[in-house]
């Protein structure tokens, strides 16, 4: 069975090298050799600017301290760096309700320091990616002060503004996703809008031209200041049925008290892939990279972000990934099976500024560590693109607030106590043992968690087996070995319960990635001299884990990968 197993890897192989994925007119004249576009190599990595790294003291993040920090990300490994919004904002929502998308807000700096941050970002081959907020603004933007000053202003259509059901009662029963009606009656006009966020983040009506075009031509400006691309924020939420259906409600109460509700009528219509071929079309003109905030709940849905022939979306994120929360081979291999049967090339995320982070979600509490390597040689050897939460590559840890007077962010203050917020895994970045970690000579904005004394980037820089130099590892190995960059996927021993394992395949290279996702020594049988190959030359593993004969000894949580040599 095990020789069958390796015959159609090895046809596979040839059926996909035949078969390699149409590339976009516009996007031809910037691959390489073998078909790759520029995102399809790189090492992304989210940069929260809050919390990374304060060069004037004031306890928050900045972009000269972005920049200060440009060095150690290119040691790491890092191609292009996400920075989670830095617009003017009265940050309600920390940034994602931006008052001027053309600026940058006075607390990160200015716009000479973004210029710069991108020049010096250029010099290391490191590109920068902005975060887009493409469904809402600041109820504080010139655009939406116009709309609410008169029902025939100039921007009154930028918005979705209804008449309500009857004396304080709004137009349907849409509720917003941080608690409450998603409609706010504004008395200048006599009418409601909607917002599926904050009150204070208005709903932009991109069924009028006027805005699609406005916000098309942000972009550019953007690219002409040499942004490589966006993230794009909430691009499920874009349109609502015109005729304003109420949502179907299901049984009992969210956090928020509110009743449970499908959206149906305000989440994922089909419009939003006609606005997204068209933000693509401008990406092409600059060879630019889209990243979507893709929420799916299916294989089916997320080709539909790809578009035909990959014409929306280059990075539609994969975060069926993310649900699996805890250590299981056999829920990884189901999902990553199911996003290479995706019509589009594959974004792996395992933490970002909105989920858990996944030393918590993973860890054991005894064996954190070993599993958070165990995690990075996972999503840094699959084929995709991954992108790195800043922190995990030092095995930071969710430190939520325990008093609802240090909650920070607006979900944890509303929905306290069941809810807590976000603030917990948006932490200061760890530097260094010193006051505050490293980031800021003043109190920072959220308190630095006490595990900045074992783990930080000073520390484990000089531990050759810290998470940090794991993740260096790999990611050299990345970027250095043709298997791990083009190869293709090929799973092994599927019927295994405890240890992940696939093959990374490219041309008559392979090379194999053992994973041991249990608390148990594991030794695992890949009848390699039977199928042809002499041995496995280790080129990373974890504690005593090795290649002996046809066998891979795996510790508990242990990582083998290794070239097989004929």
């Amino acid at each position: 069975m095990m020789r069958v197993k390796w015959a159609l890897a090895w046809l596979f192989l040839m059926v996909c090298v035949l078969c390699l994925p149409s590339i976009s007119q516009n996007a031809r004249k910037t691959v390489d050799a073998e078909g790759h576009q520029w995102w399809q190599h790189a090492v992304f990595y989210e940069v929260y600017p809050r919390s990374f790294a304060d060069s004037n003291n004031d306890g928050v993040g900045d972009l000269n301290g972005i920049t200060s920090k440009l060095d150690y990300l290119k040691d790491l490994g890092v191609d292009a760096i996400w920075i989670t919004p830095c617009f003017p904002s009265p940050q309600v929502d920390f940034g994602y309700d931006v008052s001027d998308y053309e600026a940058i807000d006075r607390m990160y700096g200015t716009v000479a320091d973004f210029d710069r941050l991108t020049d010096e970002a250029k010099k290391r081959g490191i590109r920068v990616i902005l975060d887009l907020v493409v469904n809402h603004t600041s109820d504080q933007h010139k655009w939406f002060l116009d709309s609410k000053s008169s029902r025939t202003s100039q921007h009154r259509d930028w918005y979705v503004w209804r008449d309500g059901k009857g004396p304080g009662q709004p137009p349907n029963n849409w509720t917003s996703t941080f608690g409450g009606s998603a409609w706010k009656f504004d008395p200048t006009t006599n009418q409601y809008y909607y917002h599926y966020f904050y009150p204070e983040q208005p709903d932009l009506n991109w069924r009028n031209p006027a805005v699609k075009n406005a916000m098309f031509d942000v972009t550019r400006w953007w690219y002409k200041r040499g942004v490589s691309g966006f993230r794009l924020d909430a691009v499920d939420t874009l349109f609502e049925d015109p005729a304003l259906k109420d949502n179907p409600t299901e049984p009992g109460k969210n956090a928020f008290g509110d009743a449970i509700q499908e959206h149906k009528y305000n989440t994922k219509l089909p419009e939003v892939h006609e606005a997204l071929r068209e933000l693509r079309k401008v990406a092409d003109e600059y060879n630019a990279a889209l990243i979507g905030e893709t929420w799916t709940s299916n294989i089916a849905e997320l080709n539909q972000y790809y578009g035909r022939g990959n014409n929306e979306l280059q990075m539609p994120m994969d975060f069926l990934f993310t649900t699996v929360n805890k250590l299981s081979a056999a829920e990884f291999r189901k999902q990553i099976a199911a996003i290479n049967s995706a019509s589009g090339w594959p974004t792996y995320v395992i933490s970002n500024h909105d989920i858990v982070r996944s030393y918590d979600r993973y860890g054991d509490g005894s064996h954190n560590d070993q599993i958070a390597k165990l995690m990075a040689a996972l999503y840094l050897t699959l084929r995709g693109t991954p992108i790195v939460y800043y922190g995990e590559e030092i095995g930071m840890k969710t430190t939520p607030p325990v008093r609802r007077e240090d909650v920070r962010d607006p979900i944890g203050r509303s929905g306290w106590p069941r809810e807590k917020g976000r603030d917990g895994e948006r932490t200061p970045m760890q530097w260094d043992e010193s006051e505050n970690a490293g980031f800021s000579k003043a109190k920072p904005w959220l308190q630095v968690p006490s595990t900045a004394k074992t783990h930080n980037v000073a520390d484990e820089a000089r531990d050759p087996n810290s998470v940090l130099s794991f993740y260096k590892k790999i990611l050299k190995l990345r970027h250095s070995n043709k298997e791990l960059m083009d190869g293709n996927y090929i799973p092994l021993n599927e019927s295994d319960t405890n240890v992940l394992a696939y093959l990374r395949i490219y041309k008559d290279q392979a090379v194999l990635v053992a994973l041991n996702m249990s608390g148990t020594s594991q030794n695992v049988n890949f009848q390699l001299k039977r199928n042809g190959f002499s041995s496995a030359q280790s080129l990373a593993s974890t504690g005593n884990s090795a290649f002996s004969g046809d066998f891979v000894t795996l510790d508990p949580y242990g990582v083998f990968i290794g070239q097989l040599v004929r």
